[in-house]
């Protein structure tokens, strides 16, 4: 990547947030902020997060397998495991984020974990002990309605995580 092919460009000033990273990462040209909690990754930003993912990718694939499970989950799965009432009010909030009926009338979550996907998904493939102990993992973009999201990338609404999942 040439310098000359970045939109973003660094910055003698910018604004002044409550942390410390979010002002430098703004000044150097590796993240734009959206909105208290939400940011974009411009070109260099995104090559960090990349890079860091990849490592922690090939790490991760040493000791289990990786897999890719949907943000959005059932309603009455929620319901089942009786920890609809621990969804964060983010998940439920109106807009596109909002439990909404389709046609169907399916209900569906934005999952900020997975436990109740993978539980079941795990379950289809186990038949005996002797398939067992099983790891998987994944590396997706999560949402939470941080009460202060001020701590720059460190502590946003929005934001990439790896989940380690293991069954003994």
């Amino acid at each position: 990547m040439r310098q000359s092919n970045l939109f973003s460009k660094t910055r003698k000033y910018s604004r002044e947030f409550d942390s410390k990273n979010a002002t430098l990462l703004t000044k150097a040209g590796f993240i734009e902020i959206q909105f208290a909690g939400v940011y974009n990754y411009l070109p260099l930003g995104l090559r960090v997060l990349n890079k860091i993912e990849n490592i922690v990718r090939e790490e991760m694939s040493k000791i289990s397998t990786e897999i890719l499970m949907p943000s959005l989950a059932l309603f009455e799965q929620w319901e089942k495991t009786n920890r609809l009432n621990t969804v964060d009010v983010l998940l439920k909030a109106s807009g596109a984020n909002e439990l909404s009926k389709t046609k169907s009338t399916n209900e569906y979550v934005l999952q900020g974990t997975h436990e109740e996907t993978v539980t079941p998904l795990v379950k289809s493939f186990v038949q005996s002990y002797r398939d067992l102990p099983i790891a998987v993992f994944q590396i997706q973009t999560k949402f939470r309605n941080e009460a202060r999201a001020k701590s720059g990338i460190l502590r946003g609404r929005e934001f990439r995580m790896k989940d380690l999942y293991s069954f003994h």
